[in-house]
């Protein structure tokens, strides 16, 4: 097994920024909900209460997934990311739900508005800032694979959307006097809400469960038979899980069997510093070593092979389907 360290997790002191804007424009939302009795005001107040408690949730999951392995977690501490991610999903969708049981009984029995002017500068300034915020977030995520980063980003940004909508509805009850338009806006972000809770969970569930990722092996497959030496036979049974901002790989690789050991590990090697260099974060290394069969030679091409049984007829493309298959390619498979 071997690990290829190319970046550190520094997204803490950004987490941090994230809970005190998240305090910031919570506090700004409950008094314009206080001013307004706004529904769709407090649509807005409520997912901000998601958010404290998601920034400080992914707070908490990046200083674990920072620390190194131990004897109780030999894998280290990154799936965290994935469970407090599916936890502000969770927490996103009951927010919906509370959305909407309000914009549903303000519809059935009225609501009186007041002060919509002050509420709605006071709004848009909130969706300014998270807008900002969710942008920094997703670029410093994507650059560092952090999924909490990611998801915090993602979810601020979908917060600006419904707080736009919250302003167009401000608006319009303001210059029309159709108070019904607050609560019917309101139960539409409800809804919306609980799609992106949905969405966040079924992500981090896919994580937590080391769903294959079709994207990434085949990303991987197209590089390495742009890169393949013929003494590379076969590659199979490739499994990646994703550990915080670490990937695990797991892999056979096929070489000729009458290789003395020093040679197939250095060819192993070569594979393993050859996909290592062109991704772009940490990741550890478990390949296994398999020596060719007699079915091995119809897909083998290998010039002048000392004990070649059969010719080379067929050359198997790699792809992401294929090099995840548990057993070794022949010209039938």
């Amino acid at each position: 097994m071997k690990t290829i360290n190319k970046k550190t997790n520094s997204n803490i002191a950004f987490q941090k920024w994230i809970a005190a804007v998240g305090i910031i424009l919570f506090i700004g939302k409950l008094v314009a909900w206080k001013l307004t009795n706004s529904d769709a005001v407090f649509s807005d107040a409520m997912e901000s209460i998601v958010n404290v408690i998601s920034a400080f949730l992914g707070l908490y999951s990046l200083y674990l997934a920072a620390k190194p392995r131990d004897e109780n977690h030999p894998y280290g501490h990154g799936k965290v990311e994935f469970v407090t991610s599916a936890i502000e999903g969770s927490l996103i969708s009951i927010a919906g739900v509370m959305i909407i049981y309000e914009g549903t009984n303000s519809l059935i029995s009225g609501k009186v508005l007041s002060k919509l002017d002050l509420g709605i500068w006071i709004i848009a300034a909130t969706a300014i800032v998270n807008y900002i915020m969710g942008y920094i977030s997703i670029q410093i995520g994507k650059r560092e694979n952090s999924i909490v980063l990611i998801s915090s980003g993602k979810h601020l940004q979908s917060d600006t959307i419904t707080t736009l909508g919250v302003v167009i509805s401000l608006v319009l009850v303001y210059f029309t006097k159709n108070v019904w338009i607050d609560s019917v806006v309101a139960l539409f972000f409800g809804f919306y809400i609980m799609f992106i809770g949905y969405k966040i969970i079924r992500k981090s569930l896919s994580g937590i469960m080391d769903e294959a990722d079709p994207e990434m092996l085949e990303r991987l497959a197209k590089f390495l038979n742009k890169n393949r030496k013929p003494e590379w036979i076969d590659v199979h049974n490739m499994k990646i899980q994703q550990f915080g901002s670490r990937l695990h790989i797991d892999a056979h690789i096929t070489l000729p069997w009458y290789f003395e050991l020093r040679t197939a590990h250095d060819e192993m090697e070569e594979v393993i510093k050859l996909i290592a260099k062109n991704t772009d974060r940490t990741v550890e290394f478990n390949f296994h070593m398999d020596d060719c069969k007699p079915t091995s030679c119809a897909i083998c091409r290998v010039d002048n092979c000392p004990v070649r049984q059969q010719a080379f007829t067929k050359k198997i493309e790699w792809n992401g389907e294929n090099i995840s298959q548990p057993d070794k390619h022949t010209q039938e498979n």
